[in-house]
């Protein structure tokens, strides 16, 4: 893949913006018609590394943690919800919504890039937690995802308890943490520069548009 383009998307499943960015890079890659110069590979953050297992109310939390009101909370869900829509991507906010612990995910997100399931898998979750109301952390919500898209669950499910494993991904976590990414989605071209952020497709064309002739010319 010496002459693709290589995109690593620091993100989380539970993350809408990080959705949003992708929907949006997706579309300018296919607009300009370049999905074969692209290799995309998924990178783990937690929003919430310390979300115990029962998870926390979506609206609770994000007032905890961002002070937000329930106001504006709602105007943001709005937002989001109209741009998803536009993008042919479902966000079906609810009261009773739980923010959850996304770490096993992640680990299957990591088994899945080995059979070039990785985005396929990435975006049957994310539809899980946004779209149908699912419980990203549990066991048979991650079993009927590997499912759907045809990778064995039981020899990915047997990861979730293989501590080398849960290692690899604790350490990619904090490379990109170290490379100072604090915010997600961060979206990294050959690892040489990024950009952060739900862009809009204009930019995201524009940006590819140099990239992909930069590395034409070389």
């Amino acid at each position: 893949m010496a002459n693709k383009l290589k995109i690593d998307i620091v993100s989380d499943v539970v993350c809408p913006w990080c959705t949003i960015g992708y929907k949006r890079l997706e579309k300018a890659i296919q607009e300009l018609g370049i999905v074969d110069k692209i290799d995309i590979e998924w990178q783990p953050f937690e929003l919430n590394p310390n979300m115990p297992a029962e998870g926390q109310n979506v609206n609770e939390h994000i007032t905890e943690k961002y002070g937000s009101t329930k106001e504006q909370q709602n105007e943001s869900k709005r937002n989001m919800t109209e741009i998803g829509t536009e993008l042919g991507f479902k966000f079906d906010y609810f009261d009773e919504m739980r923010m959850v612990n996304t770490f096993d995910a992640h680990v299957l997100l990591e088994y899945a890039k080995n059979f070039g399931k990785q985005t396929e898998l990435k975006m049957t979750l994310t539809k899980a937690f946004f779209s149908d109301r699912k419980d990203v952390s549990k066991k048979d919500i991650l079993k009927e995802a590997l499912l759907g898209v045809g990778l064995n669950a039981d020899e990915a499910l047997a990861k979730l308890d293989n501590d080398e494993t849960r290692l690899e991904v604790r350490n990619k976590q904090n490379y990109w943490k170290n490379m100072g990414v604090n915010s997600v989605p961060t979206i990294v071209f050959n690892r040489k520069s990024a950009v952060t952020g739900a862009q809009p497709v204009d930019t995201f064309k524009q940006v590819l548009t140099e990239l992909i002739a930069e590395q034409q010319a070389v």
